[in-house]
């Protein structure tokens, strides 16, 4: 009966930290800190600003800009999610539907509020051109959403089954670099040739799929190869709990609840996330930060592996249960 009792307390503790990892960011998902560029005159740009701060305090990071070209250049250096442009008299505004929709949603929306302000009776209605836009066979950007967990997945999945199925560090490490090259190259193909989720360069898009695999799995074949099961399994808990509902894929990180959005994008499951979206969509622009820290988990994976090689190495060998052979049988053999 106690073993009874305590499985049932660890499963609901289980259940208890899935539904908690998963919901929490879900259900506490709000715009703040989100950067933005407002462009005009600076009366006119402060006088926005005022009112962007008092619709919703502390959701949006405004940078003033002199004209609509400079606004567009941060949206496409990924330095801005969007802009509101008063060069014109009414504000008109930008967004990047393929940078964050549901942010883009939100700018358009405010924008319109903006015009009804700015407008005497009736408002004309906003202005809105969607600078980068996400693809027109996805145009609500779920085949990406829906890809942040198999990413995630995969890189779990060659860890184990390398684990199980391979024997030597040297080859699981040869495995998982293998299998994050096909497995980058397939989930780029079916995201972009099929499903029609992804622009840019089909190459591009499958290395930073298979960076984000490599390193995922290879940090956890490490933890592996120190700590046996267990390191496995701390190293798969902290990818699924923690990097994929932080990744920020399916919104935005700065959506996320406070600073979970900012540790999700250490992690390669939000790294890896924010460098695809910079490859398909961005012209690469953005794409170095998420590059280190990808490569920063790959090396920490390929330095705990060389770490268990060189212990096993120096481990002095087992003596034999029947001692030396004497002379003249290894005479002998010989």
């Amino acid at each position: 009966m106690k073993q009874v009792t305590a499985t049932v307390g660890l499963l609901t503790v289980i259940i208890s930290v899935l539904l908690t990892a998963f919901a929490w960011p879900a259900v506490r998902s709000t715009v703040h800190d989100v950067p933005i560029a407002v462009a005009g005159p600076a009366p006119a740009v402060q006088q926005v600003t005022a009112a962007l701060e008092q619709r919703l305090p502390g959701a949006f990071d405004v940078t003033a800009v002199a004209g609509t070209a400079d606004a567009e250049r941060l949206i496409r250096d990924r330095q801005a999610y969007g802009a509101i442009d008063l060069t014109s008299g009414t504000p008109r505004v930008i967004t990047a539907s393929a940078a964050s929709a549901p942010i883009a949603q939100t700018i358009q929306a405010l924008g319109a509020g903006l015009t009804q302000g700015h407008e005497q009776g009736a408002a004309p209605a906003t202005a809105v051109r969607d600078l980068v836009a996400l693809p027109a066979d996805d145009p609500r950007g779920a085949g990406l959403a829906a890809g942040a967990l198999p990413l995630v997945l995969g890189g779990i999945m060659a860890a184990a089954i390398l684990t199980l199925r391979v024997r030597g560090i040297a080859r699981r490490v040869a495995g998982a670099l293998a299998f994050a090259v096909t497995g980058g190259l397939a989930m780029a193909a079916i995201l972009q040739f099929w499903l029609g989720s992804l622009s840019g360069g089909y190459l591009l898009n499958a290395s930073a799929i298979g960076l984000g695999i490599a390193a995922t799995s290879l940090t956890l074949l490490g933890l592996e190869s120190l700590f046996g099961m267990a390191g496995l399994g701390l190293g798969a808990a902290l990818m699924m709990l923690l990097g994929n509902p932080l990744s920020g894929v399916t919104t935005a990180p700065e959506m996320l609840p406070g600073w979970s959005g900012a540790l999700g994008q250490l992690l390669p499951p939000g790294a890896g996330g924010s460098l695809l979206r910079s490859t398909a969509f961005f012209d690469g622009a953005a794409a170095g930060r998420p590059v280190v820290v990808l490569l920063s988990w790959l090396a920490f994976g390929v330095l705990l592996c060389a770490a268990s090689a060189l212990r096993a190495r120096r481990r002095p060998a087992a003596p034999s249960p029947t001692g030396p052979a004497p002379r003249a049988a290894t005479t002998a053999a010989a």
